[in-house]
């Protein structure tokens, strides 16, 4: 999920700072890392593991950062909205609440989409299932 804030950032090029979620943060180090071995000049990709009240807190308030954006809950997006203006305006973007949203048409088989719903939510999470005995349209 990262990369796709990285990414965008970079070919624009900007600088990012990436706090993960502090419980998951070897992710973003190896990633850093990997960008790193694959030639990222020093300082384009910098990663700030830490407690969200603490780390998160420095990066909203902090005034040379021109842009925030997080994924995650609404009660944290709803903090990070209320404070990340303190010292001068920043652009904000928010991905909060919910998880993996499904649009289920009239006409659909419910029985495809329940399968492919379930499939494309835990994709990237090492749980699925593939069978061979189902076929994509």
């Amino acid at each position: 999920m990262s990369v796709f804030k990285i990414a965008p950032a970079t070919a624009a090029g900007c600088t990012t700072v990436l706090k993960p979620s502090e419980n998951t943060p070897l992710t973003a180090l190896k990633l850093a890392e990997l960008a790193m071995e694959a030639g990222f000049p020093p300082g384009v990709l910098n990663v700030v593991p830490g407690y969200g009240k603490r780390a998160g807190d420095a990066l909203i308030r902090h005034e040379l950062v021109d842009k925030i954006t997080f994924t995650g809950s609404t009660a944290v997006g709803k903090y990070i909205q209320a404070n990340c203006h303190e010292k001068r305006l920043k652009r904000v973007t928010l991905e909060l609440g919910g998880k993996s949203p499904f649009i289920v048409c009239n006409d659909a088989d419910l029985d495809s989409s329940a399968f492919m719903t379930n499939f494309f939510v835990m994709l990237n999470s090492g749980q699925v299932c593939f069978s061979p005995s189902r076929t994509f349209v």
